[in-house]
């Protein structure tokens, strides 16, 4: 007992001299820092930490390691404007119109009257920052763009108080950065102009000058037009030759400004999306990379991806934010191999599998088309080297955080995500009963059951050989026992087919999911 009361005389007298070193603890306890590292076409077999043999990726597999490993999460849709639109809203794509795959000078589709994931970071007091690439819209409705001055609604009006991103793909013009809505190295004699529409200006195209190209690409694809750094994009482009990227050199440029984000906010809680390119076409890493997997160009981009992801963590190591800093790795939706340009990612496969067990792909209703890696590393709080089977989605994100931060969302906010925070920090194993995903058509997760319901189209995407999941009779497969999505049990189980198609009319019909 005497021993007792001195170290609570000792505690006391600790609390009255520095009182600010034990709030802050109690702050740090309760406002980790969050990085979400977005990965861009990364399939559910691209990790060695799910499975892959012919590549290693020991940067992000040190993620599950030291944290929770998830088999079946989600992103809403199988390509990324849709995806992104939900992780960004909580809401389902297919609510709004214009979350199409968006080309590279679509106006902004966020709202800004809405809680966005950031703007629940603001709310909370965090500093939030977007870096990579963003293929959200920028600017108004109705206005086109002017590149050559501060563009009016970019990231910053949905709630990210800095930003370095790139506005589309990399396959899309313009190939220009911009910061804090301004394109970096834009010289006022040489303006940007960009057309979707038609050509404009006399720069060699890949459609006429293909002996220009370094890249060779599939006219198919749109890969034909403005020619920049040796490979042709989609869409026309002009001016702003100080400007544009070189393609090695974007992870390079990409990891500098997130660990610049990370090191100026590292005395106060920040939030971090982290938006990677790679690894979407045109995959040309850095020369470090170039014929180091063996998998060809797409391959090398894996590698690239993972060194850019060990960055990150050394970063965070270097300025003692590790153990209070929370990550989230994923994809915005399931793996291409031919994408339209030469990279050897066919060819050169060598027995990779980057579906693993599922089936289909980007673009597909089958469910390597949005059932992605998803990883959680939060030191003293995820256990390490652990595992969840719990179904989720990236739409959750923002009504989990939301209650993390004890903040109440509005009915018109976050229509479709679901406070999941325990289960993403293994604290429940109990996930989402139901999941609309958009893709090739519409399905419906409910349990173990998977229903597609019928749609007209090709079953096999021409441009990418993709199976896109379309049939015109009902499909319902049972993924605890089918992962692979072969047999078809929609004949035997025909109520249950009846259930889940009037569950995802009535999700469609109420405008809200929540």
């Amino acid at each position: 007992m005497h021993l007792n009361n001195v170290f609570a005389r000792h505690a006391i007298l600790l609390a009255c001299l520095f009182p600010s070193l034990l709030q802050a603890q109690v702050v740090k306890k309760d406002r980790p820092n969050v990085i979400v590292v977005y990965a861009d076409d990364l399939g559910y077999g691209d990790l060695s930490a799910y499975g892959a043999t012919k590549i290693s990726t020991p940067n992000v597999d040190r993620l599950a390691r030291e944290g929770m490993l998830f088999t079946n999460a989600h992103t809403t849709s199988g390509t990324c404007t849709p995806s992104r639109y939900a992780l960004m809203t909580g809401e389902y794509p297919w609510r709004k119109s214009g979350t199409n795959i968006l080309p590279g000078d679509a106006a902004l589709i966020i709202s800004a009257e809405n809680a966005t994931l950031p703007s629940v970071f603001q709310k909370a007091g965090y500093k939030t920052g977007a870096v990579g690439k963003w293929h959200l819209g920028l600017g108004e409705n109705g206005k086109k763009i002017n590149w050559n001055q501060p563009i009016a609604k970019g990231p910053d009006a949905v709630g990210f108080d800095y930003s370095f991103i790139f506005p589309a793909t990399g396959d899309r013009v313009p190939t220009v950065f911009i910061e804090n809505q301004e394109v970096v190295g834009l010289e006022a004699s040489d303006p940007i102009e960009v057309s979707y529409q038609q050509k404009i200006g006399s720069e060699p195209t890949g459609k006429e000058n293909p002996e220009l190209l370094k890249l060779h690409a599939s006219p198919d694809h749109g890969h034909n037009n403005t020619i920049v750094n040796g490979i042709g994009r989609i869409g026309y482009m002009t001016g702003g030759k100080k400007a544009r990227w070189t393609d090695e050199e974007i992870a390079h440029v990409f990891v500098d400004r997130a660990e610049n984000f990370i090191e100026q906010h590292s005395k106060q809680p920040f939030f971090l999306y982290f938006s990677l390119n790679d690894i979407h076409v045109p995959r040309m890493p850095s020369t470090q990379f170039k014929g180091k997997s063996g998998l060809g160009l797409r391959g090398d981009a894996i590698l690239q991806l993972d060194w850019t992801v060990g960055r990150i963590l050394k970063k965070l190591e270097t300025l003692g934010l590790a153990k209070n800093t929370l990550i989230l790795f994923s994809s915005d939706n399931g793996p291409v191999l031919d994408d339209g340009y030469d990279d050897g990612a066919v060819t050169q496969l060598n027995g990779h599998n980057p579906r693993g067990p599922l089936r289909g792909g980007k673009s597909s209703a089958f469910e390597a088309g949005t059932r992605v890696p998803f990883l959680v590393r939060w030191p003293g709080i995820v256990k390490p080297g652990s595992r969840s089977d719990a179904l989720v989605c990236q739409i959750d994100l923002i009504a989990s955080f939301a209650s993390f931060f004890n903040q109440k969302l509005s009915q018109q906010d976050a229509p479709d995500s679901q406070d999941l925070f325990a289960v993403f920090t293994g604290k429940s194993a109990k996930g989402r009963e139901i999941l609309v995903e958009q893709g090739g058509g519409f399905s419906l997760v409910k349990g173990s059951w998977k229903y597609i319901e019928p749609s007209e189209g090709p079953k096999v995407q021409k441009l990418t050989g993709t199976e896109t999941g379309r049939d015109s009779l009902p499909q319902l497969y049972d993924l605890k026992n089918d992962i692979g999505e072969k047999n078809n049990l929609a004949g035997m189980h025909p109520e249950i087919v009846k259930e889940l198609a009037a569950a995802l009319k009535k999700i469609r019909e109420d405008g809200r999911s929540r």
